[in-house]
């Protein structure tokens, strides 16, 4: 089983098997296999994240989910990368053994998501939502996680980010699930859901241009209300659309708003950052 496999490759490693409220032997065997099994009451992957950082000190964190389809032959190149090359984060990037390792939703949304947070944050990650990783020490404990779900890998990844830390992708193979094993994943749902964190993520760390792309589009609207008005008062030297100008007025005057909270919050946002920032590298 999966245990049995990472103590093998790692065999000086303490392995935590997280129980998050499974319908099947999963805590028994990963017991009986020598593992340190805990439970997680509040369903989803980041409660079991919160829980886990929480209760464990460690010099380096290897995350991987228990579905058996990661390769173990990699973790030691993830592990050697955070203790010996000093990354903060390693990260095992899925190659996939057949068409069958991934649902197709899965692949193209992982594709979609990955590349909006390289556009946004101006990194060049592959595999943003791979559950195969390691964590410096100093990563972990400056982590405040917010997610509770899914999303959590896409928040670990833009904190990362933002602390410009150390980040490398390194190959694995990425296998079929066994049979009788369901993803908790859903495509759907868990894809907005992690588009919408994007969404927040983005608002809180890029402020300026979040609302500049809001006060834009709200400047356009009010342009295009404006226009046929201001046409008919060259011509006539009358206003008879009195609303769509006290309207178009509005909203102009509601983007002018949005560009100026920008402009606050980014002053705010950078402040917030640096000490951040600092913080990491007195960890």
């Amino acid at each position: 089983n999966v245990v049995t496999e990472f103590k093998e490759a790692i065999p000086d490693a303490k392995i935590y098997v997280y129980d998050n409220n499974s319908s099947d032997n999963t805590a028994k065997i990963a017991n009986e296999s020598g593992a340190i099994v805990r439970k997680v009451r509040k369903q989803g992957k980041g409660y079991v994240l919160q829980q886990m950082f929480s209760q464990i000190n460690a010099e380096v964190y290897l995350l991987v989910d228990g579905d058996s389809t990661y390769d173990v032959k990699t973790a030691p190149e993830l592990i050697n990368a955070v203790l010996q090359d000093g990354y903060d984060m390693a990260v095992a990037c899925r190659k996939a053994v057949d068409s069958s390792s991934y649902r197709v939703g899965h692949k193209f949304g992982n594709k979609l998501l990955t590349g909006a947070v390289n556009k946004i944050f101006g990194d060049s990650a592959k595999d943003m939502l791979s559950g195969y990783r390691s964590l410096s020490n100093r990563f972990v404990k400056s982590f405040p996680i917010n997610s509770t779900g899914f999303e959590v890998e896409t928040e670990i990844t833009i904190h990362a980010f933002e602390l410009k830390m150390a980040v490398i992708e390194i190959p694995s193979l990425y296998k079929p699930r066994p049979e009788n094993s369901i993803s908790k994943l859903n495509t759907y749902s868990d894809g907005i859901r992690i588009l919408l964190v994007i969404i927040n993520l983005f608002r809180q760390e890029k402020p300026l241009v979040f609302f500049f792309i809001i006060a834009i589009v709200l400047a356009l609207i009010s342009t295009i209300l404006i226009f046929p008005v201001l046409l008919e008062y060259l011509k006539s030297g009358l206003v008879p659309r009195l609303p769509s100008a006290i309207l178009s007025m509005g909203i102009m005057l509601v983007s002018i708003l949005f560009v100026i909270s920008g402009l606050i919050l980014d002053t705010v946002t950078k402040g917030r950052q640096e000490i951040k920032r600092l913080k990491f590298l007195e960890l």
